[in-house]
């Protein structure tokens, strides 16, 4: 299954082979082309991870009126998914765009997995990492970066949970310490942590960024529940 995924993504496998070649030829260490690599990833992917944040505002502001048709549907589970999906329709809303980003980030984790172990037979690569991960084919001895891993995505998903419908929140704040486990049993090489981490602190940037004016959910709901001054009582 592995082999034919590789096969599947090959053009995706050179192109990021190339570019991480690249940016070592230009004098950047193996680890430091790995986080400028990271960087070019991630900033091709963030018209994805607006379009992510617009979805699941549409999926929040719909909430109202899902919790109307469970309602008046709850003894109909089939007519509820209908006009479940009949309203997704009218609003032009796509319960799955939350998820774009992560689907389209698998293949490339797939694939700079293959380039890491490609690079395997280049001596170069196997000490060109930092600090206590020098060998960057290698599992970290230490799982200092599958820790880092987890705080840094649990600090890009708090962001994110902050502005997120509550019954998303709890599943939000317990995926980084399930993907940290897997990956740090798995003994993932310290390069794919290298990438991983470094997206990571992108995406805190990114959504500081994105989400530090956005109201949360239960503030809008706050306000639109106060009274309108204008009216009498």
């Amino acid at each position: 299954m592995l082999d034919f995924l590789r096969d599947l993504f090959d053009p995706l496998f050179d192109l990021l082979g190339f570019t991480l070649t690249g940016f070592h030829s230009l004098g950047a260490p193996w680890w430091l082309a790995i986080v400028m690599l990271t960087i070019v990833v991630r900033t091709l992917l963030f018209p994805l991870t607006i379009k992510q944040v617009k979805s699941m505002r549409r999926l929040q502001e719909l909430k109202p009126e899902m919790d109307r048709i469970r309602e008046e549907h709850k003894e109909d589970p089939r007519k509820q998914q209908e006009e479940t999906m009949k309203l997704y329709g009218e609003r032009q809303v796509n319960p799955l765009g939350g998820c774009l980003p992560v689907f389209v980030q698998l293949p490339i984790f797939l694939v700079l997995y293959y380039t890491i172990k490609e690079f395997e037979s280049l001596e170069s690569f196997r000490t060109g990492g930092l600090f206590w991960f020098q060998d960057l084919t290698a599992a970290d001895p230490y799982y200092i970066l599958p820790v880092l891993y987890i705080v840094t995505m649990m600090a890009a998903q708090e962001i994110s949970a902050r502005h997120a419908a509550p019954e998303q929140r709890q599943l939000m704040r317990l995926l980084p310490l399930v993907f940290g486990v897997v990956l740090a049993v798995g003994g993932f090489p310290a390069g794919l942590f290298v990438y991983w981490v470094a997206s990571n602190v992108i995406s805190v940037v990114q959504n500081y960024l994105i989400y530090r004016n956005a109201p949360s959910p239960s503030a809008a709901q706050n306000t639109a529940a106060l009274p309108n001054r204008g009216e009498g009582v």
